[in-house]
């Protein structure tokens, strides 16, 4: 996969497949006070990718993520699955896009574990067996199946952090998107987490500034800088283009 960026060195970008999970082209949005966040932003990812998005604070790679679900909306267009985004379709895509916030108090808010990963089927009308279900293979899939009866506000950051995944996990998303991951935890709640992302079985776009969890986790990497993808890559050639790193802000781990 070749690295392109915009130091005049551009090369197509990896094309083996059309996105078959998610498609973003010229997508463009603008804040009330004018400030634009993204100009033209396009790039694909296909099934079983495990993907990096990094840049500096203010590159846009917020705004791009709140825009895959719909929680905001810009010019361009966005298809998720072969879905394009439409308001009409937007309860579809949100379950189908799995976004996973920074901060975990964002999205834990009901009494216990099981209720916060039950929250998402119970809205989607499901069955209470079926609920069940997913919640558990959730619970599960990120190692918590203990907590299912524990009180959410008491857990750890980083137990924390697992069972928000969990609460997108019991949705069934096609594509999983997180915000900072392994930001506030310990070394060995870290290294639980790289364990559990590399081990998912499912197409992952990760915002980070951790350049050794890109380093050790993610293949490829896309590097957004003033709202625009400047990079997109095999992670080990843009991490060894020190010129590329140090004209956007990045740091070689």
């Amino acid at each position: 996969m070749p690295i392109t960026h915009a130091e005049n060195k551009f090369i197509a970008p990896r094309s083996e497949c059309e996105g078959d999970v998610l498609q973003v082209r010229d997508l463009y949005f603008s804040y009330p006070d004018g400030h634009a966040a993204l100009n033209g932003v396009s790039l694909n990812l296909c099934g079983g990718d495990k993907v990096a998005l990094v840049g500096p604070n203010g590159a846009g790679k917020s705004t791009l993520m709140l825009h895959l679900n719909g929680i905001l909306n810009g010019r361009g267009e966005i298809e998720i699955g072969g879905r394009r985004l439409t308001r009409d379709n937007l309860p579809v895509i949100r379950a189908m896009v799995g976004l996973v916030f920074q901060n975990p108090d964002d999205q834990l808010f009901s009494p216990t574990v099981f209720e916060d990963v039950a929250f998402g089927p119970l809205h989607m009308g499901l069955p209470e067996e079926e609920v069940r279900a997913r919640v558990d293979a959730a619970l599960e899939a990120v190692r918590m199946s203990s907590y299912r009866d524990r009180l959410s506000h008491h857990l750890s950051v980083g137990e924390k952090k697992r069972i928000a995944i969990a609460t997108v996990l019991s949705m069934k998303p096609s594509l999983l998107v997180l915000d900072e991951p392994s930001a506030g935890l310990d070394p060995r709640a870290r290294r639980t987490l790289i364990n559990l992302l590399r081990e998912l079985p499912i197409t992952m776009l990760v915002s980070t500034h951790d350049m050794k969890l890109v380093q050790e986790l993610f293949p490829r990497t896309i590097v957004m800088d003033e709202g625009k993808v400047v990079a997109d890559g095999l992670t080990m050639e843009i991490l060894d283009d020190e010129a590329l790193l140090t004209a956007h802000g990045l740091e070689k781990p």
